[in-house]
């Protein structure tokens, strides 16, 4: 039903004069002409003219991704920060947005506001946009008078974390889209190029290299069963987005091989851990007790192992047992991070060490992301001419022995 709301409003475009007689012009998101009007006058705006902004074709509603989130936190923080009142800051910024369906969303949380709802309230009728975490801070952030700078504080986690998913993203992706372009490649040749020297092969009268018969026959094998190859490959990839979007079993599995495997779980490992002690540094410097900021510390972590895990320590965390201790029984929490938070514990600065914690593992993920990608570049390189590479020398192999035929 919260999401209906953002569906009706319509751009609006319009022309009018401010206090001081001065024309301007701009755009505005509402169910109605009339709202339009009514915002307009409240903002001390007389409208001359107002009208439907026209849609091409192309235009979509657009999507929002958790960077548009992350840039409404920050966007909506320094407006406050300036001393913008915050009707008025929704206003600015769902404006200001170049993504349409941002835009809708923004302006119909700042109708929300305007019809009394606390801030909170409005944003957890967006719950696809706006997690418990989020409203957790700004419903904190309104109870104790200071909204501002537990906006400040969520824009800055927003921020952390979506580096943080940049950083791992552009570790998988080359690799992944340099060995897609080498598959292109290699089935070009098989599919196109390699019966070309079939033919030509034929007239030689010899017996040709086993390496060359052997392309030609995978040559053979993808002209002739290509579709079914291709169908398969297609049905295992659906299969496995399919499975992973729906069984938790699936992604619990697949989560705990990705924290075993040689070069990328670590990484997978230190972006967890860092997301949990950012999150926890967040969550409890806004006040919100221990046990309740932990359910969403453990949805922040991005892995189903290490969310089970808080979920357990939450558990024993409730029952009076330290977290330094509920850290330990897990097994995957490094010493050091058990120690550190064991420190903020008895100091009673859980948040400013957490906060540590968690700018430790960003920049040791950054360091091994680069690391990672200076790594692989030279791997791939390889992989990809072993493959392209393989597939002329065989073809050249009898071409080489052209001369002992003759």
């Amino acid at each position: 039903m919260a999401e209906t709301a953002v569906a009706t409003n319509t751009p609006f475009l319009w022309e009018g004069t401010d206090r001081n007689g001065k024309k301007i012009k701009g755009k505005s998101l509402a169910g109605d002409e009339a709202s339009v009007r009514a915002d307009l006058r409240r903002q001390g705006v007389v409208p001359t003219r107002i009208r439907k902004q026209r849609q091409s074709m192309f235009s979509g509603g657009g999507k929002i991704t958790s960077g548009d989130i992350a840039l409404f936190s920050r966007q909506l923080a320094t407006m406050l920060a300036a001393g913008i009142p915050l009707v008025q800051s929704f206003e600015i910024v769902g404006n200001g947005h170049e993504n349409a369906a941002m835009q809708k969303l923004i302006l119909a949380i700042k109708t929300d506001v305007e019809g009394g709802s606390a801030l909170a309230e409005a944003l957890a009728k967006h719950p696809l946009y706006f997690d418990d975490l989020f409203v957790n801070l700004v419903e904190a952030g309104e109870q104790a008078g200071a909204l501002e700078s537990l906006l400040e504080k969520v824009a800055t986690y927003k921020e952390k974390t979506e580096a943080i998913k940049k950083k791992i993203k552009k570790a998988l992706t080359y690799p992944a889209a340099v060995l897609v372009v080498a598959f292109v490649v290699t089935a070009i040749l098989l599919i196109f190029v390699i019966p070309s020297f079939e033919d030509l092969f034929k007239g030689f009268g010899a017996d040709l290299p086993t390496f060359t018969r052997m392309v030609i026959d995978l040559s053979a094998f993808v002209r002739t069963q290509g579709v079914f190859l291709a169908l398969g490959i297609g049905g295992a990839i659906g299969a496995f987005l399919y499975f992973k979007k729906r069984s938790r079993k699936f992604r619990h599995y697949l989560d705990r091989i990705m924290l075993k495997l040689p070069v990328i779980g670590p990484i997978m490992q230190k972006a967890s851990i860092a997301r949990y002690a950012r999150t926890l540094s967040t969550m409890f410097a806004a006040g919100v007790p221990l046990v309740e900021a932990m359910e969403s510390v453990a949805g922040a972590t991005g892995n189903i192992v290490y969310e089970e895990a808080v979920l357990v320590m939450r558990d024993e965390v409730a029952t009076g047992q330290r977290l330094q201790v509920a850290m330990e029984n897990t097994d995957l929490f490094p010493n050091m991070v058990i120690q550190m938070i064991a420190v903020g514990e008895e100091s009673g600065s859980l948040d400013e060490m957490s906060a540590k914690v968690a700018d430790f593992f960003e920049d040791d993920v950054d360091n091994a992301v680069d690391n990672l990608s200076s790594l692989l570049e030279p791997l791939i390189m390889a992989i990809l001419g072993v493959l392209v590479g393989g597939l002329v020398v065989a073809m050249y192999l009898p071409i080489f022995k052209l001369g002992a035929v003759v």
